[in-house]
């Protein structure tokens, strides 16, 4: 697949285009996600949404007839119809403007924001930014993000690994996040996400080239943005910014890091930096 294959005119038409869903953040679901990440599932109706937690609510779905090879929905409808095969979280910027309480009825208002082609050492690669806008009960504005993605070619053996990148060198605080297949799973069952590169370990290998199953990106912000609330209690994020970096998977430990300032990142168990994040309160 190269630039030349992909129509760019016809991606790009798809900008502009919206689709609004709309769910009641019921607390037992962020009991599961506390759950998930070995807490006491202490949360209650009335209480906040932690940060990145609405990733458990406002659920896609599609019927198995209807999902690719990678156990995603094909795409077509709302998102554009890339003809590269794999699909990466790539990164996110999240603005709270208030918070969401578990029971309110949530409104999300999506759109297309930009699509852009472009080619690396690996081929060709398209980035699809969503804008997603959350409101409350009256039109009552919460919180925007903007939702990266970008598609990718199938690995070739005649490519090299990518540089890996090093991290900030500034480390306050370091936290070991020892993965499993049980929490990737959960975490995927929660999110109702059927990328099977966090649960088939023979498509991982066979198909996508990686040595194990992928720790899920939203799930390593998700980290990243509890790591930045934790270690100032009382302080709210009001903006929220990361980028992943490099795959972290279910093979090793790894380990995130908060710089006492306002910056975390998650590094690779070789010492590459994987995601990183900035935040304001």
């Amino acid at each position: 697949m190269t630039i030349a294959t992909l129509n760019e005119a016809k991606l790009r038409a798809w900008i502009g285009k919206t689709e609004s869903s709309s769910d009641t953040l019921h607390a037992k679901q962020a009991q599961l996600m506390q759950l998930t990440l070995d807490r006491d599932p202490s949360l209650q109706t009335g209480d906040a949404l932690p940060p990145v937690w609405h990733w458990a609510y406002f659920l896609s779905a599609a019927p198995m007839s209807q999902l690719g090879r990678d156990g995603h929905a094909a795409v077509g409808e709302f998102l554009p119809p890339v003809s590269l095969p794999r699909r990466m979280w790539a990164g996110g910027r999240l603005v709270f403007t208030k918070p969401v309480y578990l029971g309110e009825p949530i409104v999300r208002k999506s759109s297309i924001k930009d699509v852009v082609l472009k080619h690396g050492k690996s081929g060709a690669l398209v980035f699809v930014t969503v804008l997603h806008e959350y409101s409350g009960p009256d039109n009552d504005p919460r919180f925007t993000e903007e939702h990266d993605i970008v598609y990718r070619e199938d690995p070739s053996p005649e490519v090299s690994e990518p540089a890996t990148v090093s991290p900030p060198e500034n480390t306050a605080y370091v936290e070991t996040i020892t993965p499993s297949t049980v929490q990737l799973f959960r975490y995927s069952a929660l999110t109702f996400n059927g990328h099977r590169i966090h649960y088939d370990r023979d498509y991982c290998k066979d198909v996508e080239g990686y040595p194990g199953l992928i720790f899920h990106g939203p799930l390593a912000a998700t980290l990243l943005a509890d790591l930045a609330v934790r270690r100032l209690p009382g302080k709210v994020l009001k903006s929220f910014t990361f980028r992943a970096v490099a795959p972290l998977f279910d093979t090793q430990s790894f380990t995130i890091h908060h710089d006492g300032d306002a910056l975390v990142w998650a590094q690779t168990p070789d010492g590459g930096l994987a995601m990183k994040a900035s935040f304001t309160y």
